[in-house]
């Protein structure tokens, strides 16, 4: 009986020394299980980094953590904004003049809607201001938190959005 409680101990303490290391994350991060905001296949081939970003807001819905959701769309938004002047090298419109820097996401939106080389569609046009605004308020109003019913009015749209402007920027 002795022997068996010291083996017990024995795999308790190898357990824990191990722990720390065995159950964190990746440096570069998991796959989601689910794709219930955006579909991978969209993505694919595009960039790395954009692909990662997918990841996320499809890892942050499945664990319902909206917040997070909602922040990571706004910056799948901002990325495939500048992704699309940047194929039509436009870049120089959509930066600040003075330091170089890109424009917030509500001018980078109002430089989208008004560029004479694209027409977005009309969904597109109705939806960018909505998918914004809930990025905004998960990122900078300290009494909002998103919910699940958030984020799935907007799922629809914001694939719309997305589609357009990955090939408005010749990613597919």
């Amino acid at each position: 009986m002795a022997s068996l409680a010291r083996q017990v101990l024995e795999i308790a303490k190898k357990i824990q020394s191990e722990a720390p290391v065995t159950y964190v994350p990746p440096s570069e991060g998991t796959r989601p299980r689910s794709q219930s905001v955006l579909p991978r296949a969209l993505f694919t081939n595009t960039r790395g980094y954009i692909e990662r970003v997918v990841d996320q807001i499809n890892g942050c819905y499945e664990n319902g953590w909206f917040d997070g959701c909602a922040v990571m769309m706004r910056r799948l938004l901002e990325t495939l904004i500048i992704e699309s002047f940047e194929a039509h090298n436009l870049a120089h419109k959509i930066k600040d003049h003075k330091t170089g820097d890109f424009l917030y996401l509500s001018d980078l939106i109002s430089k989208a809607l008004q560029e004479p080389l694209w027409n977005l569609g009309r969904n597109t046009k109705r939806a960018l201001p909505s998918l914004k605004s809930i990025g905004d308020q998960s990122a900078h109003s300290r009494r909002y938190n998103a919910h699940r019913e958030d984020i799935d009015k907007l799922i629809p749209d914001f694939r719309t959005v997305c589609q357009e402007f990955i090939y408005l920027a010749k990613l597919k």
